[in-house]
């Protein structure tokens, strides 16, 4: 393994402009300087944003705060994605910007769905077994 990528094989220069280009998206949407009345009424996160290899593209992730209205938010985003494309390529010092593509993030409902599957009697009986066992 190269000493330039993660464990996961992406490059640390990708996670880095990644990691930058959601803190630039998070900033512009809690000072509301996207006019539009959806995003003004919620308060959306930005949970991360991958990036392409040649760093022309940018997926984020988003999550509504407690899920509300997360269609319309995507919606909302999507209309205003040449405005967040253009602050993103003022503030981020790269050859192209990159185009911005957002999806809902769906990693903690993901997460709440495993957490219940493990506290159901039978599988936790399943583990403490397992962990018995194996002593």
């Amino acid at each position: 393994m190269r000493h330039t990528e993660t464990s996961e094989g992406r490059s640390v220069r990708l996670l880095r402009v990644g990691e930058q280009v959601r803190h630039i998206l998070s900033e512009i949407l809690t000072r509301g300087d996207v006019h539009d009345d959806v995003l003004a009424t919620h308060t959306v996160s930005v949970t991360e944003v991958r990036m392409s290899p040649d760093l022309k593209h940018a997926t984020a992730f988003i999550k509504s705060l407690l899920g509300a209205d997360e269609e319309a938010v995507l919606k909302a985003l999507r209309t205003n994605t040449a405005y967040l494309q253009r602050e993103v390529a003022k503030r981020v010092q790269l050859k192209f910007a990159a185009k911005l593509k957002f999806l809902a993030d769906k990693s903690f409902d993901e997460g709440s769905h495993i957490e219940a599957v493990l506290r159901r009697p039978d599988v936790a009986r399943d583990l403490s077994e397992d962990q018995t066992g194996s002593e």
